[in-house]
């Protein structure tokens, strides 16, 4: 059973404070490229109480919404169930493909189509095993009526090429509101294939964009030349949050750096974003990532970065009634010490940041409720939804 105490509670502060949130030391002596990138002031302290909303999951990775009031949610093993809107768990759902469940694989993110009270269909993410090894991939099926089974299931996407290194798979879904599919993609870590980033043939470390049935959208950047056509942005590291900015439309994206460098991006198409070329990071032996340098001609300076990393997972603007003074903050799943991180935006800058329950371990996606409450998986062989509340 996924232990919690039932009421957690930070205290209020009355200003948010000049001084960026404690963090620890950086791993890098780098300066950021303008004022605003990394180490925002931190914010007033929030309020705010927890408490077990569905427990009994093995590394869930994935959630989202669906129109009753349930949950499609994802367990790295490879399953896929429904959570009630009392935080009951349905069986698992058949029909799913086999996952390559090694290293960082596994079944992964799962998205709920614009159309789905009357078609039913489901998107995910999974590592799909191949003879040279997996890759990332995403299926579409349609979810029968009392959740048992999955239907007229097929992959739409396959990243390229194939690799037996089971690291770095990515891989959030996003729809754009234009009727298309944001993929984001890991480069699959090791050295030898982390410069396929920078390869337009490859799909390693890229933001990809599709139609829901898997063609290539005729303005993405790269149709028509030489290149993967399904490329909207190049040059990242591993991107495992993705989110539209509601007021603007914008894709935003929070990728892993390695010791140091967990950027937070707006991907644009055609953009090269650096990895493994650039980076506020470096090696996990603490050597320097190629020459060592943060930026280069040609290269997108990210918004915001971290030094050292909080790990992202999950992400998304909150749009709720709960939180009032977080209205269009971005909120973003920490795996690594662990936490939810709030950063306040103005005009595209981060001028704020907080963390949030620093003590529920490895928080791997948010979602929001229908009521403005959030649900935060934590990602744990014993794993659980946590429901997050005001605090009294």
């Amino acid at each position: 059973m996924f232990r919690l105490l039932p009421l957690f509670l930070l205290p209020t502060a009355a200003l948010a404070q000049s001084e960026p949130v404690s963090q620890g030391p950086a791993n890098t002596d780098y300066a950021p490229a303008f004022a605003e990138q990394t180490r925002a002031p931190a914010l007033a302290d929030t309020s705010v109480s927890t408490a077990v909303f569905a427990e009994g999951l093995e590394h869930p990775w994935g959630i989202a919404s669906l129109p009753g009031g349930q949950y499609l949610v994802t367990e790295r093993p490879g399953r896929m169930r429904v959570i009630t809107a009392d935080g009951g768990l349905s069986a698992e759902i058949g029909g799913l493909p086999q996952v390559d469940p090694r290293g960082q694989g596994g079944l992964l993110d799962v998205a709920v189509g614009p159309d789905f009270a009357t078609d039913r269909t489901v998107w995910w993410s999974y590592a799909k095993p191949v003879d040279s090894g997996s890759v990332t991939a995403v299926a579409r099926g349609t979810l029968a009526a009392d959740w048992s089974e999955m239907s007229d299931v097929r992959d739409i996407w396959l990243q390229s090429p194939a690799v037996d290194t089971p690291q770095h798979y990515g891989s959030r879904l996003v729809f754009d509101g234009q009727g298309n599919l944001y993929i984001t993609t890991g480069e699959r870590s090791s050295v030898r294939n982390r410069v396929l980033a920078q390869d337009l043939d490859a799909t390693y470390g890229k933001v990809i964009r599709i139609t829901p049935d898997g063609s290539i959208p005729a303005d993405n950047p790269f149709v028509g030349l030489p290149g993967d056509g399904s490329i909207w942005s190049f040059g990242h590291r591993n991107i495992q949050g993705a989110a539209l900015q509601p007021q603007t439309g914008a894709l935003w994206t929070v990728e892993h750096g390695p010791a140091g460098g967990d950027e937070l991006n707006q991907p644009m198409a055609g953009f090269n974003y650096g990895w493994p070329m650039v980076s506020y990071g470096v090696n996990y032996n603490g050597s320097a990532l190629g020459e060592g340098q943060t930026s280069m001609e040609g290269v997108t300076e990210p918004v915001y970065y971290w030094d050292p990393v909080i790990a992202p997972g999950g992400m998304l603007f909150y749009q709720g009634e709960s939180f009032a003074d977080w209205q269009g903050d971005l909120l973003i799943a920490g795996l690594n010490p662990g936490a939810l991180v709030r950063l306040e935006m103005q005009d595209g800058q981060v001028t704020g940041e907080e963390h949030l329950l620093t003590d529920l371990g490895r928080i791997r996606d948010v979602e929001e409720m229908a009521d403005g409450d959030l649900l935060l998986l934590i990602d744990d062989a014993d794993g659980a939804v946590i429901r997050v509340s005001p605090g009294e």
